[in-house]
């Protein structure tokens, strides 16, 4: 890659993940409408809204690298993370990863589950229960088009034109404020509606820019670890299907100490397997690592 000019390559690629991120959000407001974001027709026309934003981000970057005068040996496919070497690892080791993290939080289910452990399973494994799924408004926006564009917009997209300038670890620090920020717009939803006071909806949105930042991190590292922006599409759809884990209701349960005990074992075995799972050798050369000014540490 050509690494001269590195102050304007900067420059464009900020100003190409702002205007990415602008365009995301911006997209989900052309609908004019009364009625609440959870409403089927609302979620609808936000879905056709951000799929055609995301339809457009390959160009934003094929733009970008023209601009930027920058030159790789790879297409921009792949510089997304859509390619097929390594794709089968990158489907199942960082859902794996994930669903570590979430020991704690999945045996609490099974508890708290009549059945048990077996009708967690069968819950999940219910046909019939899918088909419902697949034809629910809300869940097709949570579990599929918001884990897809959002993956492929803030992640696909913005990390290309981060890395030459910031360099893998700046960038897995820097992409995830595009969307925590990006997640700031619901504060105008909520103050429409008007259900809450202004300081309440400030402190939910802080907290809800925290999180997503940390997870916009974690899932920035899984894509430049392997290459695929598989593996951040189904960690997100999972974390978005199980929501944070609530260590509030474990202290409250009669198994406390047991449940703590898988809560703090899922956070260590996580961080354990974190790299040993993202390690190169399951996904073969990172094309978006050709990008990254050397020394790359994280690639």
């Amino acid at each position: 890659m050509q690494v001269e000019n590195t102050h304007p390559r900067c420059f464009l690629g900020l100003l190409s993940c702002l205007f990415l991120a602008g365009l995301y959000v911006g997209s989900l407001y052309v609908w004019r409408s009364s009625s609440p974001r959870d409403h089927p027709s609302v979620i609808k026309r936000r879905c056709a809204s951000v799929l055609l934003v995301s339809a457009v981000s390959p160009a934003v970057v094929k733009t970008w690298m023209h601009w930027a005068d920058v030159k790789v040996d790879v297409s921009v496919w792949e510089l997304m993370g859509l390619r097929m070497d390594g794709l089968v690892a990158a489907s199942i080791l960082p859902l794996l990863l994930t669903i570590v993290f979430y020991l704690g939080p999945l045996v609490h289910s099974a508890m708290d589950n009549p059945k048990g452990f077996t009708g967690e399973m069968q819950c999940a494994l219910d046909v019939q229960s899918w088909r419902r799924c697949a034809g629910d408004a809300v869940w097709l926006r949570n579990q599929v088009v918001a884990p897809v564009t959002e993956e492929l917009v803030f992640r696909g997209a913005m990390l290309p034109m981060l890395v030459p300038c910031t360099g893998p670890t700046g960038a897995i620090v820097t992409a995830p404020l595009f969307f925590g920020v990006a997640h700031f717009h619901h504060v105008i939803e909520e103050r429409r509606l008007g259900k809450e006071s202004m300081s309440v909806i400030l402190l939910v949105a802080g907290m809800q820019f925290l999180y997503t930042t940390v997870f916009g991190a974690f899932t920035a590292f899984i894509f430049i670890r392997t290459g695929h922006v598989v593996g951040p599409v189904l960690c997100h759809s999972f974390c978005n299907s199980q929501g944070l884990p609530d260590i509030s209701s474990a202290l409250q349960h009669p198994q406390s100490s047991a449940l703590l005990f898988l809560y703090l074992l899922g956070g260590l075995l996580f961080l354990v397997l974190l790299f040993p799972l993202t390690d190169q050798y399951f996904y073969g050369p990172i094309p978006i690592c050709s990008l990254a000014p050397l020394p790359a540490s994280v690639c």
